[in-house]
């Protein structure tokens, strides 16, 4: 298929996608219940993922999950579709995460999320391991290296942590984070880049120091 087909062939894609996301927005809007059932499934998945993930503790990410969907009921006669409706879900995750984060901690209660809720995908994405490999010591190795990635992550910023994840596990791209995040794209890249630093700096520190997960 030539490159011009291709494209074409995406961009009817997405304009299909965008025209169903449409449809069932609208019939939410008039108070159908079964559709704002099917928008539910269809997002409730990514938004515990990225809620245990940003939070740590899974019974606290079922609570926001059902925060989420309660503020995107209340407030789904705002959504203007200038972004995915899953962009503007992802916003209102990590605004939520971010409240309770900030909670936490005048309350000393941050913590780090257990490595066991990383699924392989995420360890492979988050510490640039290559394709999973079936020896026992290659997989030891790769365990040992997400272990490593976890450890660091749990020491960075909210902000820093929240967009890597955005991008290495979600794989968003800059212009999906920068209508999450409410950024220029520019301040995206930026910050990006330097999460990932941060992130660099803290995995060589905990090498250069013995430390084992």
């Amino acid at each position: 298929m030539a490159s011009g087909e291709m494209a074409l062939g995406t961009a009817d894609t997405l304009s299909g996608v965008a025209s169903a996301e449409s449809g069932l927005v609208e019939q939410c809007r008039r108070g159908d219940a079964q559709a704002f059932a099917r928008l539910v499934a269809l997002h409730e998945g990514m938004v515990y993922n990225l809620a245990v993930r940003l939070l740590g503790d899974p019974e606290e990410a079922r609570d926001l999950s059902q925060e989420v969907f309660l503020q995107v009921y209340r407030t789904l006669g705002r959504f203007e579709g200038r972004s995915s409706l899953k962009t503007w879900i992802y916003r209102i995750v990590v605004n939520h995460s971010h409240n309770r984060h900030r909670w936490w901690r005048r309350r000393r209660k941050d913590r780090a999320l257990a490595l066991e809720e990383m699924t392989p995908g995420d360890e492979a994405r988050m510490s640039e391991a290559g394709a999973p490999q079936d020896g026992p010591h290659e997989q030891l190795e790769r365990r040992e290296r997400a272990a490593r990635v976890q450890a660091a992550l749990s020491t960075l910023s909210f902000e820093h942590k929240a967009i890597l994840l955005l991008r290495e596990v979600e794989e968003l791209s800059c212009e999906e984070m920068a209508e999450t995040l409410r950024l220029p794209v520019g301040t995206v890249k930026s910050r990006l880049a330097r999460a990932r630093e941060a992130l660099r700096r803290t995995i060589l520190a905990q090498g250069e120091a013995g430390v084992r997960p």
